[in-house]
C-alpha cells in the first residue's frame, strides 16, 4: 500500500507529438512524374541491356545514367520535405549536454570516427541491447556466443575480407592528411554544381559524374580527380593518385609478430567458425539461429556523420541456419500481416516510390524471395517499431543486382530517414552456403550438417583409405592429422589422388600450410555402393545485421523536436521501455511521516538502497 504522500513515475517522458506540414499529395506528384518517368525509361534500357546480354562496358554506362537520375529524383524528394522540420544542430547540442556521447578524447583534441557514451547514453544502449536480446534471442530461443575481437589472418583471407574489404584514398602531398578518393570527388562536384553562375550543360555533368562515384576504379577516380582539380579541402594543397586502402585495423599476434591479426570488421566470422560446435549444441538439427552482440572495427578513411560512420561500433548480428531446400519458417504466419513499405528493385529501375505491402502479399509475390527471411524482415519492422522508430521514416530497400554480393540470393536493407537522408540500420540478406562452403575449402574441415532421408537409397561411394602402419611409420606425430584428411577427401580429390598415384606414383597433401608426400604403398582407393539414410548439406544462411549506434541515432531523431514558442526547450520523446531512467516524485513532507514507505518504494523501483537528497530541514 503506498501512502499518498508518494507518487511513483515509470518515466518522466511525455510523448508530443509536433504538428506537421505536409505537401499535398497531388502537386507532389505532379512535380516528381517527369523524374519518375525518367528513371522508368532508363530503367528500362538497363533491362533490355541484361536481356540482350549487352558488352559489360554498354551496361556499366547504362546503370551510371540510371543512378545519376535516381539520385536526381532523389535531390528533388528531399527538398520537398517541410522546411524546418529537424533541427540537427539543436538534437546536436542536447547529446552533448546531456552526455548521450560524445567525440572520444576531446580534451587531447579528439579522433575522428571515435566516440564515448555517457551516463544516459549508456542506460538507453543497454535497454535497446536487452530488448533486442528478448525480441530475437530468447523469444526465438537462439544460442547466443561471445567471441573474440582480434581475428587471424587466415580467417579473414578465406572470408575475403582481406582481398575485397577496401576503400581508395588520396593524401595530401604536404600535410599527409587521407580522404576518402570518391567521397572527396562528389563533395566537390556537389560543390561545383551549387555555384548558380555555372553553365547548365556544366552542372549537368557535375550531377551525373557525382552520382557514380562509387562505380569507378581506381585508375578512372585518379583522372577524375585531376581533371576537375580537385584538391585537398583544408589546406588547398595537391593530392596523391588514389591507393587501395584496407579498412580493417592490422595488427600481429603474440611478440614474434609473426602471426598477423586484424580487429574483425564484423562479428559473423565467429560465428560460422563455431558452427560445428554450434551444430553439436543443438544435437546436430537443422533449423538452428545463432547471435552475437560485440564490437566491430572499420579504420574509415574519411568518418563523418556522428555515430552514422564511425571506426568503432557496435553489431548485433545474427546467423540462421536452414536446410537449403527448405527454407520455409514454421513461424511465418506470426507476421505475414505485419504491412511494411518495400522498396524494390523494380521500383528503383522504374522510378516508382515505395509500396506498403504486407510481409505475407511480398512473399506470395516472389518479392521476398522465402518465408524466412520474409519472417526476419517482420520480425525487424516489428523491433524498430517498438524501441520508436517512426513508421513513415522507415522502409526495407531491395539491392539491385549490380549491388548484391555474387553469393546472396536476396538483400534488403531496413533503412530510416534522417536528416542525412536514407540511413541503412540493418540489413537482412540471404547469403546461401557460401561462408561455410569458404572455411570449409580452407581448413577442410566440414563444416555441414546430416539431413535424414525419407527413404534410404543407394549411393556409388569413391574413397582414399589410408594404411595406418606405413603412414604412421613416415610420419610420425602428424600420422593421425594426415589419416583424418585423407578420410575427408571429396570425391574429385580422390580421384586426382588415385590418378596421381597411377602416373608418378606418389601423391602431395596438402594440410594448411604444410605439405606431405604420400607414396602408393600408404593409401588406396576403394570404390563401392553404400546404403545411406543421411546426407551431408551445407546450411543456408539468412543473415540480419543491426548497426545499434546507426539505429541509435535514428531513435534520437525521430524522437527529438523543440517546443513551439520556445526554441531553447528541446525535448526527446522516447518510448518507456527505452527510457534510461526512472524516477520517484515526492511532495515536501516531513522526514518522520513518511520516510519508511518511501524506502520501500524506492528500493522497489531501482532495486538498490534509496539515496535522498534534502530540500530543507526535515524534508526530503
Amino acid at each position: 500500500t503506498w501512502c499518498r504522500s508518494c507518487l511513483f513515475v515509470s518515466s518522466l517522458v511525455r510523448v508530443i507529438r509536433p504538428r506537421r506540414v505536409v505537401c499535398t499529395m497531388s502537386s507532389s506528384s505532379d512535380i516528381l512524374r517527369p523524374l519518375r518517368e525518367a528513371v522508368k525509361e532508363q530503367g528500362d534500357i538497363v533491362r533490355r541491356l541484361k536481356e540482350e546480354k549487352a558488352p559489360s562496358q554498354d551496361l556499366q554506362k547504362a546503370i551510371s545514367e540510371l543512378k545519376t537520375r535516381k539520385k536526381a529524383l532523389e535531390d528533388k524528394e528531399k527538398s520537398m520535405l517541410p522546411k524546418g522540420a529537424f533541427n540537427r544542430p539543436g538534437l546536436e547540442d542536447l547529446v552533448k549536454r546531456r552526455f548521450f556521447y560524445a567525440p572520444a578524447f576531446s580534451i587531447y583534441g579528439g579522433v575522428a570516427g571515435l566516440y564515448d557514451y555517457g551516463p544516459t547514453g549508456c542506460a538507453m544502449k543497454a535497454n535497446m541491447l536487452s530488448l533486442w536480446r528478448s525480441h530475437f534471442v530468447l523469444e526465438e530461443q537462439m544460442l547466443e556466443i561471445e567471441s573474440t575481437s582480434l581475428t587471424p589472418e587466415p580467417v579473414l583471407q578465406a572470408s575475403g575480407h582481406v582481398e575485397r574489404f577496401a576503400d581508395f584514398l588520396v593524401k595530401d602531398l604536404q600535410t599527409g592528411e587521407c580522404f576518402r578518393a570518391d567521397h572527396l570527388l562528389e563533395g566537390h562536384l556537389e560543390k561545383l554544381a551549387s555555384d548558380p553562375k555555372v553553365d547548365p550543360s556544366k552542372k549537368e555533368e557535375y550531377i551525373s559524374v557525382a552520382s557514380q562515384t562509387d562505380n569507378y576504379g581506381m585508375e578512372e577516380l585518379g583522372s577524375l580527380l585531376s581533371k576537375y582539380d580537385v584538391k585537398s579541402p583544408i589546406t588547398g594543397n595537391d593530392l596523391s593518385p588514389p591507393i587501395p586502402f584496407n579498412l580493417m585495423f592490422q595488427t600481429s599476434i603474440g611478440p614474434s609478430g609473426m602471426l598477423p591479426g586484424f580487429l574483425r570488421p564484423e562479428t559473423a566470422q565467429g560465428i560460422f567458425v563455431n558452427f560445428h560446435r554450434l551444430l553439436q549444441y543443438n544435437n546436430g538439427k537443422l533449423p538452428f539461429a545463432a547471435a552475437q552482440i560485440g564490437p566491430a572495427f572499420r579504420n574509415e578513411i574519411s568518418p563523418r556523420s556522428g555515430l552514422l560512420r564511425v571506426r568503432e561500433f557496435t553489431l548485433a548480428e545474427i546467423e540462421h541456419f536452414v536446410d537449403p531446400d527448405e527454407k520455409d519458417s514454421p513461424k511465418f504466419d506470426s507476421v505475414a500481416d505485419v504491412k511494411a513499405p518495400f522498396y524494390s528493385a523494380c521500383s528503383q529501375l522504374d522510378g516508382s516510390p515505395a509500396e506498403l505491402l504486407s510481409v505475407g502479399e511480398a512473399v506470395q509475390s516472389g518479392l521476398v524471395c522465402n518465408s524466412t527471411l520474409g519472417y526476419f524482415l517482420g520480425r525487424i519492422y516489428l523491433f524498430m517499431t517498438k524501441i520508436g522508430i517512426k513508421p513513415d521514416k522507415f522502409r526495407f530497400r531491395q539491392h539491385m543486382s549490380n549491388e548484391m554480393a555474387h553469393y546472396a540470393s536476396d538483400c534488403w536493407d531496413a533503412e530510416c530517414q534522417t536528416s542525412y537522408g536514407w540511413v541503412e540500420c540493418v540489413g537482412c540478406a540471404d547469403r546461401s552456403c557460401y561462408d561455410l562452403s569458404c572455411h570449409t575449402k580452407t581448413t577442410s574441415t566440414a563444416l555441414v550438417a546430416k539431413k535424414e532421408l525419407k527413404e534410404p537409397k543407394v549411393v556409388d561411394v569413391v574413397e582414399a583409405v589410408p594404411e595406418k602402419g606405413p603412414v604412421g611409420k613416415t610420419f610420425k606425430k602428424d600420422a593421425k592429422v594426415i589419416m583424418d584428411r585423407l578420410s575427408s577427401l571429396s570425391p574429385e580429390e580422390v580421384t586426382q589422388l588415385e590418378e596421381s598415384m597411377k602416373s608418378v606414383g606418389k601423391f602431395t597433401l596438402s594440410i594448411g600450410e604444410k605439405s606431405f608426400e604420400l607414396e602408393a604403398n600408404m593409401v588406396k582407393v576403394q570404390r563401392l555402393q553404400k546404403k545411406v539414410h543421411t546426407v551431408d548439406v551445407v546450411p543456408g544462411v539468412i543473415e540480419p545485421s543491426f548497426g545499434i549506434g546507426r539505429i541509435m541515432y535514428a531513435v534520437l531523431e525521430h524522437n527529438f523536436h523543440v517546443r513551439e514558442g520556445d526554441e531553447q526547450r528541446s525535448v526527446c520523446s522516447f518510448v518507456h521501455i527505452l527510457f534510461f531512467s526512472n524516477h520517484l516524485v515526492f511532495s515536501l513532507v516531513a522526514v518522520t511521516s513518511s520516510y519508511c514507505c518511501s524506502s520501500q518504494v524506492l528500493c522497489s523501483a531501482t532495486q538498490q538502497s534509496p539515496r535522498f537528497y534534502p530540500c530543507g530541514e526535515n524534508t526530503v
